[in-house]
């Protein structure tokens, strides 16, 4: 594969410019071009930075695991500096509404939503009808906010994560939206864009409780149990609608139990997190995806310390 060819990767992946591209591996726009059109190659600097980079994005990168360690070693640093950390986002209404912003900006905008996070702050908030947006996008977003707001009360009363919550978040998120809000489907689906097979629908009420069965099982590596049971769960997709968000807030239903932040992954990052989501489903690893999440936690401990965040 040429150098090229690698590029056009990356850029498809992370939708970067040319110029953001070049910042990114600090070289003059000028000099990126000579690379994107063929001109001239890399240095073996630039070179080797091109080929990391490209095994990134495209899933295929191996993360030591003493770098995942060092992470999650890091969050439990985080997480033993707050009492409790469900408290501290409920006490603190501006840090609860900044969660809420981000967590339903992203999550929606990651399915597809065209909101603006401008956009979602006034639906939010400020009760506003956009009239060029969609009526859907905005019971949307209205209904991932009361979905998190039922969770974040949830996991405050130290009340069970399992098959109740699930169909509960499901309601709330697809009332008004679906017929089925709150019910498993009840016919064949397909995740778009991967060749992933997903349950019989028979069979996806039985594997939910397997997958519920695993969350409520002490681990002292939360991170990695999250993440296998998100990968789980998207894989089953229980849902006509709504398996992404749904299984976005089950994961942070987990790490919030565990006195972690809720995590932030962020829209910029969706073909990653597919990308990285896919990998373990298929090959059963979970590293990137590992590490992807402990970014996202480490976003949402910005947020609690009310640090600006993206």
């Amino acid at each position: 594969m040429t150098t090229k060819q690698k590029l056009e990767i990356i850029q498809k992946m992370l939708g970067l410019t040319q110029t953001k591209l070049a910042e990114r591996f600090g070289v003059s726009f000028a000099a990126f071009n000579s690379w994107w059109t063929g001109k001239s190659e890399p240095r073996a600097k630039a070179l080797a930075a091109i080929d990391e980079l490209f095994l990134e994005v495209t899933g295929q990168k191996i993360i030591p695991a003493d770098q995942l360690t060092a992470k999650k070693h890091a969050l439990d640093q985080k997480s033993g500096e707050y009492k409790s950390v469900i408290k501290e986002i409920l006490e603190n209404p501006d840090i609860r509404d900044q969660f809420i912003l981000k967590l339903t900006y992203h999550s929606n905008s990651i399915e597809g939503s065209t909101l603006t996070e401008p956009d979602t702050a006034a639906v939010l908030f400020d009760n506003a009808a956009l009239p060029d947006k969609s009526l859907t996008e905005q019971l949307e977003a209205k209904n991932h906010q009361t979905a998190l707001n039922y969770l974040f009360d949830h996991i405050e009363k130290g009340e069970k994560i399992d098959e109740n919550l699930i169909l509960k978040l499901h309601s709330i998120l697809m009332n008004g939206i679906r017929p089925d809000a709150g019910a498993y489907r009840n016919h064949a689906v397909r995740i778009t864009g991967v060749n992933l097979p997903t349950a019989n629908h028979m069979s996806v009420r039985k594997l939910i409780l397997e997958v519920m069965d695993r969350v409520v099982k002490n681990s002292k590596d939360i991170v990695g149990l999250s993440a296998a049971i998100h990968a789980k769960f998207e894989q089953i997709h229980p849902f006509s609608d709504g398996n992404g968000r749904i299984g976005r807030l089950l994961m942070n239903a987990m790490l919030l139990q565990a006195n972690l932040a809720p995590a932030i992954i962020r829209q910029e990052q969706k073909r990653l997190y597919y990308a990285y989501l896919y990998k373990a489903q298929t090959k059963e690893d979970l590293s990137q995806l590992e590490d992807l999440l402990c970014e996202a936690i480490m976003g949402g401990f910005a947020i609690l310390e009310r640090k600006d965040v993206k």
